[in-house]
């Protein structure tokens, strides 16, 4: 007959709710939805912002790269790691600032405004302007060069 929902106990209920989930075979259509997470960021509204954030993280993994570490292409990478623990002249800061430009406008979305150079105890401070084309937005970035390691300070 027909039960009242006072009427199933607890366990029968519990029974009743899980066993049919657990034969249900997962659903094709979550797995693809996570999927297509990892090409949005659920935090932050902007696209732009996310964008100029991708950007960001390109350029930087370019000056991870030393020049002449890339086979095919010794052209490619930073003098920067060479470069950290000479003397700064004005030399050097020059063919640093261009090698940075040649770096950054090696990327179609973005274009080097000015760059500036100092060098502290342990590694060199790189200021530079860019402007995200595709959004004529220009923010300045900080990159400190420091022995092994970037740091990115906005």
């Amino acid at each position: 007959g027909k039960y009242s929902i006072m009427s199933i106990s607890n366990r029968e209920l519990y029974k009743q709710i899980r066993v049919p989930s657990n034969q249900k075979p997962p659903s094709p259509v979550q797995s693809r939805a996570y999927r297509g997470l990892s090409t949005v960021n659920p935090g932050n509204k902007s696209n732009v912002l996310y964008d100029i954030a991708l950007i960001k993280q390109d350029i930087i993994n370019h000056f991870h790269i030393r020049q002449g570490e890339k086979l095919g292409d010794p052209e490619f990478g930073t003098i920067i790691w060479d470069a950290i623990y000479e003397p700064l002249t004005d030399q050097l800061k020059e063919v640093i600032a261009d090698n940075v430009t040649k770096i950054v406008n090696s990327d179609p979305r973005v274009t080097v405004e000015s760059i500036n150079l100092e060098s502290y105890e342990s590694g060199l401070i790189i200021d530079c302007v860019l402007t995200y084309l595709p959004y004529n937005i220009s923010e300045s970035m900080r990159l400190k060069f420091d022995e092994d390691a970037i740091q990115l300070d906005n």
